[in-house]
């Protein structure tokens, strides 16, 4: 089975957000076809977190769909260092998207 499109993921995404009331935007749009995705949760209190494809050795289940793990070792980044991140990976990848959700209880979907 081929992986779903990254535009058509994002998408679902944001609007599985939006039912159940999670405050979420994207950031910027990358390759419709196979882009990245990163996902950027601000906890709203200066501090936030990164998500990105679970690599390829981690990944239990390689029926295609997509799993995301966090970025960085430390439960929560400062705003700016996230920033400052999210600066190098597209510098990195120019196709990726990245969406970014609010939630004080960490709350991404994601699972």
């Amino acid at each position: 089975m081929a992986r779903l499109r990254a535009d058509f993921w994002v998408s679902a995404y944001l609007r599985r957000c939006g039912v159940e009331l999670i405050p979420a935007m994207l950031r910027r749009r990358g390759s419709p076809e196979a882009g990245a995705i990163l996902v950027k949760l601000d906890f709203l209190d200066g501090t936030a977190a990164l998500y990105g494809p679970t690599p390829q050795a981690e990944v239990e289940n390689r029926d295609d769909a997509r799993s995301f793990a966090r970025m960085h070792k430390a439960e929560r980044l400062d705003t700016p260092d996230a920033e400052a991140r999210l600066r190098r990976e597209i510098d990195f990848d120019p196709d990726l998207w990245i969406v970014e959700v609010e939630s004080r209880e960490g709350r991404t979907l994601l699972d």
